[in-house]
């Protein structure tokens, strides 16, 4: 080989090294979804890839929810390594239709939560979702590190983002 095929050679490994995203932290793929949130914007999750994510599932007739959400709001207004996603399914599971929703949640009077809509329940479903509210930690890497049902302090999901990557 000469040594010009080898710095190709270099250069091309190099460049497949820098594409790949190094996996850090132990557990599986987060399922990839696309979703418009209440403002018609839409996000897709393998977009975030690079950023720490916190998917919050949750439901408006859910009185723990309900109860949590300006401590949602505040999380995500807060400066922190992760982004703050929550998720909600109008028309499935008791929720109410995206519309109906989509006027009652203004109505709260939140300033940073950001509400994205599943509709029909397929991400939640595919998350493993059983009962609101369900808390999904994904990684920079993009790996499912975490599920954890019921309703997590700011502080407890703060500290559980130290230990992932």
């Amino acid at each position: 080989m000469t040594d010009d095929a080898m710095k190709d050679d270099m250069k091309d490994n190099a460049e497949d090294d820098a594409m790949a995203v190094e996996v850090k932290n132990k557990g599986k793929e987060a399922n990839d979804f696309t979703l418009t949130d209440i403002n018609g914007e839409t996000h897709t999750l393998s977009d975030y890839k690079g950023k720490k994510v916190y998917l919050k599932f949750w439901a408006s007739w859910c009185s723990i929810c309900v109860a949590g959400l300006s401590e949602g709001d505040e999380l995500a207004g807060a400066d922190n390594d992760f982004e703050v996603l929550t998720i909600v399914s109008p028309g499935f599971s008791g929720e109410k239709n995206a519309e109906a929703f989509t006027e009652w949640f203004n109505g709260l009077g939140t300033e940073h939560m950001n509400v994205l809509f599943d509709e029909g329940g397929d991400i939640a479903k595919a998350y493993g979702v059983r009962g609101y509210p369900t808390s999904a930690y994904i990684g920079s890497d993009g790996i499912l590190v975490k599920q954890q049902p019921g309703h997590n302090s700011n502080e407890k999901i703060t500290e559980s983002f130290e230990a992932i990557y």
